[in-house]
This record gives C-alpha cells, structure tokens and sequence, in this order.
C-alpha cells in the first residue's frame, strides 16, 4: 500500500513559464455568446495567455459577446449579480435598484486594482499580438449591426462554417 506522501513525492512539479514563445503550431478558437462583464474577461484572458505561449488566437463573438466588440457597448458592460450565487451577498437584495450598478463598479474596481486592462484596451493587447477577432454573421444581421459599428480589430464578419474552417483542428472554448 503507498503513502500519499509517497505519491506526492514522487510526482514531477509543473511550473508554467510566462515569457514569450515562438509559434507552437497550436490553434485555439475561443467562441464569446455572453455580453456581461463577469464573461467577458474568461475569453480575453484565455486569448492573451494563449498567444503569450505562441498559440494562434481566433475568437468568435456571437450573440451577446457582440457587446465585447460593440463601439459604444463594449466600454459599458455590466456585471449582473441576480441569480449569481458566486456574488456571497443574499440573493434577495440583488433584483433592488442600483445593484447591478454597484456590483459594475466593484468589479471594475477589482479589476483595475490587478491591474487588468479594460475590455477595449484588452482587445487592443490581443490583436496588437497577433490574436483574430471575428463577428457571426447571424448576430450581425440580427442586431443589424455593420463592420463600421465593431471595434476596428474585427477582422470580419463571418458565419459559423467559415469560422469552423479557419479554427481547423484548434482547441475550442465556448464561453
């Protein structure tokens, strides 16, 4: 019978390394459906690490994530605390007037004590890096929203197909 100890001891320790890798021949498709601000920030960072390791970078906004590229959106998304057990204060106090606003500023707040970009400045940090950023064509046409409307690293605005053909054989995140 071993010890846990033993187990332990005998395991090699992954340590990650954070400085800047040549291309490594992966491929990552992030999809971003969600639009708020606590989801927002998952595929941004996920995108960021990847190209920092040499990854190549595609995200997909779709549906709601269309206000993480929105102009006039994207500077404004809010962090919804209803439902949101994660939040640690009584669900009850959540649907009152002036939570989610407070909730917002908290978080942003929090964020920027990391010293974590904001939305817009992280997507400046992706495609400056080399990451791809595309639109759904069906969110675009349901939102009647054009390319003049997306922040300027959009490369396009494409349907799913097309998506799935330019992410071939990548690792896939829906968030």
């Amino acid at each position: 019978m071993t010890m846990a100890s033993e187990v332990i001891e005998t395991q090699e320790m992954i340590i990650p390394a954070f400085e800047k890798h040549e291309e490594s021949g992966r491929k990552l498709a992030i999809i971003c459906s969600k639009g708020n601000l606590d989801m927002a920030y998952p595929g941004l960072i996920l995108g960021n690490a990847a190209l920092g390791e040499g990854v190549e970078v595609h995200m997909f906004f779709t549906f709601w994530g269309f206000e993480m590229i929105t102009k006039g959106r994207m500077e404004h998304l809010k962090f919804v605390p209803v439902g949101n057990p994660a939040t640690h204060m009584p669900q009850a106090l959540m649907p009152m007037p002036g939570m989610t606003a407070m909730a917002t500023k908290m978080m942003k707040k929090s964020i920027a004590d990391l010293d974590v970009p904001e939305v817009p400045e992280f997507l400046d940090l992706i495609t400056a890096s080399g990451g791809h950023l595309w639109a759904c064509q069906m969110s675009a046409d349901m939102n009647h929203v054009t390319i003049d409307d997306l922040y300027d690293g959009v490369e396009g605005i494409i349907n799913a197909g097309a998506f799935i053909e330019l992410t071939e054989g990548a690792q896939v995140i829906f968030i």
